[in-house]
């Protein structure tokens, strides 16, 4: 997602070795064909954050049927890799964008980067996806931003673990929490999100007040908060983290069965299923794309099921196409989120700076 460190970019990038798929073979291929004077290129480059992953026979398929290579050029987190493209509007350095979600969507709308298309199968797609009627850009994954638990710390301390945004300001949850910083961290800025989209424009200021009060830590990003400071992760117990509350995902349980050596019954960590926000990801043409043809068709396979069944275990992320099926260790070890806050991605836009300028200065000075 819009991600400086997104829970599959630091776990897929040394479990799977994910690297720019086909990026040297393309350029070869079209070096070696004279593809640089021919009229239609059979490269398609796709843009994205770092965080993006297809398993390869995937991959290899699509590549197979409609006869394009797929480039991936990876340019850090989501905010960075849009901040490029905007810069290179009319330009750009690939044929479809991929990684802008509802916390950035009305930026890239705004500076016309995209080039209308309604992808085939886009009718498959849960309508509360589609945010944009114009098809600037096409719903691609969903994710859950929420506070996770140490299961063991509380089932030891016989304290029923929180599970709504109003538990966490309670005398027994002080001193718990670790959360990213919402002006570095896209998880900190969902958090914050959820504040806002339960307390209102009025109303959050005084919550992180009390959060502040209850003794909420702060720290820069996502590896940081779970990986170190929270206890109930793999990497949080190796670091002898003491906070058995952390703002992550809630993708993290099955995530944290499918990593360990050996698989246990039970997740270790659970999800506060009261405390989350939600983001939508999306993928767009990108205007003056020198493959329009091949992005189109990239575009397709992005919300295609043989695609969205592929991502979960790829980017721990979840499908936006009603039927896609979820693999087994989610559906056995994750959670369904069926009221997670939103904020409409026009008013994230207005308001975006103004809220993390003041969130900066309640919390953090």
């Amino acid at each position: 997602m819009s991600t400086t460190k997104k829970f599959a970019g630091a776990l897929l990038a040394t479990a799977l070795g994910v690297t720019t798929l086909s990026a040297c073979g393309g350029d070869a291929k079209d070096k070696a064909a004279g593809a640089s004077d021919a009229p239609k290129s059979k490269t398609v480059t796709l843009v994205s954050h770092d965080s993006f992953a297809v398993s390869e026979p995937v991959l290899k398929e699509f590549e197979q049927q409609s006869g394009y290579t797929v480039k991936v050029l990876k340019s850090g987190d989501a905010g960075a890799a849009l901040n490029q493209e905007i810069l290179t509007k009319g330009s750009p350095r690939g044929d479809v964008f991929f990684g802008v979600d509802n916390t950035l969507l009305s930026r890239a709308l705004d500076n016309g980067i995209f080039t209308p298309y309604e992808a085939k199968g886009l009718g498959d797609v849960k309508p509360e996806y589609v945010l944009d009627r114009q098809h600037r850009v096409t719903p691609v994954d969903s994710g859950d931003i929420c506070v996770n638990y140490d299961k063991q710390y509380f089932a030891d301390k016989k304290l029923a673990p929180p599970q709504t945004l109003d538990d966490l300001i309670k005398p027994e949850y002080k001193n718990l929490l670790v959360t990213e910083n919402a002006a570095t961290s896209s998880p900190g800025l969902g958090f914050l999100l959820a504040s806002v989209g339960k307390y209102g424009d009025e109303g959050w200021k005084d919550y992180w007040s009390k959060l502040k009060a209850n003794g909420v830590e702060v720290v820069d990003g996502w590896e940081q908060a779970y990986n170190e400071r929270f206890s109930g992760s793999a990497g949080g117990k190796k670091a002898k983290g003491d906070r058995p509350l952390v703002v992550s995902y809630a993708s993290s349980p099955p995530a944290e069965v499918l990593y360990a050596d050996p698989q246990p019954a039970e997740a270790p960590t659970g999800v506060a299923t009261g405390t989350c926000f939600r983001q939508i990801e999306f993928a767009g043409l990108l205007k003056g794309a020198k493959n329009e043809a091949g992005g189109k068709a990239l575009l397709d396979f992005l919300v295609s099921k043989k695609f969205q069944e592929d991502m979960p275990l790829q980017m721990f992320v979840d499908p936006v196409v009603k039927d896609a099926k979820l693999p087994e260790v989610f559906t056995k070890h994750g959670v369904v989120i069926d009221k997670p806050e939103n904020v409409a991605p026009d008013v994230i836009a207005k308001n975006r700076e103004q809220w993390v300028k003041a969130w900066s200065s309640l919390v953090v000075k």
